[in-house]
């Protein structure tokens, strides 16, 4: 059973969201009142997850993601945010957590988010040999519109980034969110055309029911993926109507990390060196590279 260590400094939060993940019988969570406090926890007994929030007296949620990326590589992060921490979190994602969910969505979407992260850290070690001898891995998938089969999309990614040991834990976790955010934009927003306000709140029965629609089963996501030494590099395709690209949130955009509505872009702005859209929206490009790659943007 993983163990949650939930981070806060005001009792009321900290009990609202830890109530949240007790509240999934497959999780034990304990918990942290200062950001102190959570690294002499985690040098008691390592969690496989910390939930933080961002905005501390003694040890600010932005130290804590730099100690334990530094200290316990292997353990991801999920920030909570709340007004007035927009600036931390987008300089916690880069300095390594994992995820970010707005406290005003915490009831919504803070289990589904430790959930998807402690899927993605979870290691499959039976193709490593194999894929390992690998120079150079190519191949390409044409998705229908169902979000079950994104997770085991992302999980054969992670298994051919980790047998080749192109990144460390913390980086193969964060590009494999990048693609699973990337990959249910395409679906959910372009081939389905559910609108952004409806995106983070999106239920398994609208898009089950958007997918049969005629004007909508036909199409599909596109992804190509070529993994070498020196970079992973992705493309993902979907065939709906396009947007302006250039109204996409930047990381550091406020009101991304405010209502959660742009969060998808700004996990793949951050966690990947090139993110670019072509096609009027409906191609996005994403490479990451190599920590000490020449051609890694500066």
């Amino acid at each position: 059973m993983p163990t949650i260590l939930v981070v806060d400094d005001t009792a009321v939060d900290r009990r609202l969201a830890g109530g949240l993940l007790e509240k999934a019988p497959e999780m034990n969570v304990c918990y942290a009142e200062s950001g102190q406090d959570a690294l002499l926890k985690i040098g008691d007994f390592l969690p496989d997850l910390v939930v933080t929030d961002l905005q501390m007296p003694d040890l600010d949620g932005l130290q804590l993601v730099t100690s334990i990326s530094e200290k316990y590589p292997d353990v991801p992060v999920v920030l909570m945010t709340a007004h007035g921490s927009e600036n931390i979190a987008a300089q916690a994602l880069a300095s390594g957590a994992a995820s970010y969910v707005p406290k005003s969505d915490l009831a919504d979407s803070l289990v589904d988010t430790v959930r998807h992260i402690l899927h993605m850290t979870e290691t499959d070690a039976r193709y490593r040999r194999l894929i390992s001898c690998a120079t150079r891995t190519e191949f390409e998938f044409q998705l229908e519109n169902d979000p079950e089969l994104i997770p085991p999309l992302v999980d054969l990614v992670h298994q051919v980034l980790d047998s080749q040991q192109l990144f460390d834990p913390g980086t193969r976790l964060r590009v494999g969110v990048a693609l699973e955010q990337a990959l249910s934009n395409a679906m959910i927003r372009g081939n389905l055309e559910i609108v952004r306000e409806q995106f983070p709140y999106a239920s398994r029965e609208l898009v089950a029911e958007r997918a049969r629609q005629t004007e909508f089963r036909q199409r599909r996501v596109a992804l190509s993926v070529q993994v070498t030494p020196e970079k992973a590099h992705f493309i993902v395709r979907d065939q709906g109507p396009g947007f302006d690209a250039s109204l996409i949130p930047t990381p550091n955009d406020p009101e991304s990390f405010r209502d959660g509505i742009g969060r998808g872009l700004v996990l793949i702005r951050t966690f990947m060196d090139v993110a670019e859209f072509s096609d009027h929206g409906r191609a996005l490009t994403m490479i990451k590279f190599r920590s000490e790659s020449p051609n890694k943007p500066r």
